[in-house]
């Protein structure tokens, strides 16, 4: 008797990696990884098994086997896409946007030595071709992008300008409307605020500074449980001594 076999599923294609440029890796490093900002934002914004916050993988409009050549491909630092599969983009290694049935609803991109020009020109045509609803440039110090932040809101097929604020404290700051956050740029970093709270939303940073004011505070109440203690013992022998000396005088 033969067993029929199962058909197997093709494997999937993966898109290649990205190449690997110094100035790039560090700049995105510096900003988005060894601060947690991209996972902390991604914590804020919810649903994480449909919201997709990550970046260094190519967008491609169609699958590998159909665009083999990934010439004039770009990998944002960072993207955001709603209600997409995850495990999907995993599988391609980057962003098909005919699989996924939607383009990234935000894109970021850190400046660096190497991609300032492309950052601000090329970029923008080629986002806004795909249908980015958002695309915002982080610049540590405005040299690369020639703004410390900017961002464009596409409109009818074109990217108009997102209005950036100054803050009294020198702060730089833009409204998400797509992510619902603000965007600021403060001595050189970049965060995210909750525009309901004007809070921070949570990074590694914020986290520790949390932390160690918990445990100042824990510090702070345990002394002063302390003092409070020595003060009751000091007053407690001070009452004892008195009665002692009172026995004394009675001749007790």
């Amino acid at each position: 008797m033969t067993t029929a076999k199962t058909p197997q599923s093709p494997p999937v294609i993966q898109l290649p990696d990205i190449p690997e440029i110094p100035d790039e890796i560090m700049t995105v490093y510096d900003h988005l990884t060894d601060t947690g900002g991209a996972h902390y934002l991604a914590q804020h914004l919810g649903n994480l098994e449909t919201t997709l916050v990550t970046g260094g993988r190519y967008i491609t409009p169609v699958p590998p086997s159909e665009r083999p050549d990934m010439t004039g491909s770009v990998y944002p630092d960072m993207l955001v896409a709603f209600n997409v599969d995850p495990a999907l983009y995993r599988a391609r290694n980057g962003y098909v946007i005919s699989e996924q049935g939607k383009p990234p609803d935000l894109v970021l991109e850190v400046a660096s030595r190497s991609t300032g020009r492309r950052d601000t020109v090329d970029k923008r045509v080629i986002y806004a071709e795909m249908g980015v609803s958002e695309y915002w440039r982080f610049d540590e110090t405005g040299q690369y992008h020639g703004a410390r932040l900017a961002g464009d809101r596409l409109v009818d097929g074109r990217y108009e300008p997102i209005q950036i604020d100054q803050l009294p404290d020198g702060s730089r700051q833009g409204h998400s409307a797509i992510l619902n956050v603000d965007l600021r740029w403060t001595d050189g970093q970049l965060h995210w605020h909750d525009p309901a709270t004007g809070e921070r939303v949570a990074s590694l940073e914020s986290e520790r500074e949390a932390r160690l004011e918990a445990q100042a505070r824990a510090a702070a109440e345990q002394q002063a449980r302390a003092e409070a203690e020595e003060r009751a013992g000091t007053a407690e022998a001070r009452v004892r001594q008195l009665e002692n000396q009172l026995r004394q005088l009675r001749g007790e």
